[in-house]
């Protein structure tokens, strides 16, 4: 790939930041569409072009990028989905896209999103190839090792996620002495840690992804967020899918890991 032949559809968090330092490390300088995301979070990176966008507008994007010749995609960052709720803000096609759904779920909507996209013409490709390193490595991956009790729970999780992520409304368990204490929806992980702290103070959280689940987007994320409200919220262990479970800022989450005393493992 030569100079902005990739962009990215910079969505909240960090994970957008890493993809473009990684990109450019590479000479591989994306063209950057910030929703949700200060645009300034991008200047440090040299000759990376940002282009904010106030609201989800597809339509004002694919028509740039084809207008720019650019024609491989990224989508990386968190999109809150109540926007679906705001027809008014959204593009012509994305309005058009909710009316036709049958199903609005997490694997039905971003499917449709992709589609629109690559229907122009425009390649949608995963970022894991950009960020290997970042990939949770099966077993330990930071803090302590996971107590007898917390690996029942953990296994128990498993069985309760299996059915659950086929319907694909959330990627979240929070689970104790084999008891499902919260499960992830539109409110997303943190919140969800929130409430399980609000509900039982204690506990295990099991992050996965349904098995046909696109790996070019939309893959789980933690960071040392996940583990300071984990901390708050007095949940001790995490467990996340190995090899499918992106884990941000490994450094600081470590350490957020080791002082709070918390276990993280990558599960298979």
């Amino acid at each position: 790939m030569t100079l902005q032949s990739v962009a990215l559809i910079a969505g909240e968090g960090n994970l957008p930041e890493e993809i473009v330092s990684r990109l450019a490390e590479r000479n591989r300088v994306p063209l950057v569409y910030a929703l949700g995301c200060p645009a300034d979070r991008f200047s440090s990176f040299k000759a990376v072009e940002v282009v904010p966008l106030a609201t989800p507008d597809l339509d004002f994007v694919i028509g740039d990028l084809l207008k720019r010749g650019v024609k491989n995609m990224m989508l990386a960052g968190r999109v809150p989905k109540t926007l679906m709720y705001r027809p008014e803000i959204l593009g012509e096609s994305l309005r058009a896209l909710l009316q036709n759904l049958k199903s609005a779920d997490d694997h039905s909507l971003l499917g449709a999103i992709v589609s629109v996209i690559e229907s122009a013409g425009i390649r949608v490709m995963p970022y894991k190839d950009v960020i290997p390193d970042l990939l949770a490595p099966s077993g330990p991956v930071a803090g302590r090792t996971p107590t007898a009790s917390e690996m029942e729970d953990i296994n128990y999780a498993r069985g309760i996620a299996r059915v659950l992520l086929p319907l694909s409304f959330g990627q979240t368990l929070a689970v104790y002495r084999k008891a499902v204490i919260a499960v992830e929806a539109m409110e997303g992980t943190d919140m969800t840690i929130r409430r399980a702290g609000d509900i039982v103070g204690r506990g295990v959280l099991v992050k996965m992804m349904r098995e046909d689940q696109d790996e070019r987007y939309d893959l789980p994320t933690v960071g040392p967020s996940t583990l300071k409200n984990m901390a708050e919220a007095g949940l001790a262990c995490l467990a996340v899918e190995a090899g499918r479970t992106i884990v941000l800022c490994r450094k600081e989450f470590s350490r957020i890991a080791r002082e709070a005393g918390i276990a993280v493992w990558g599960i298979g």
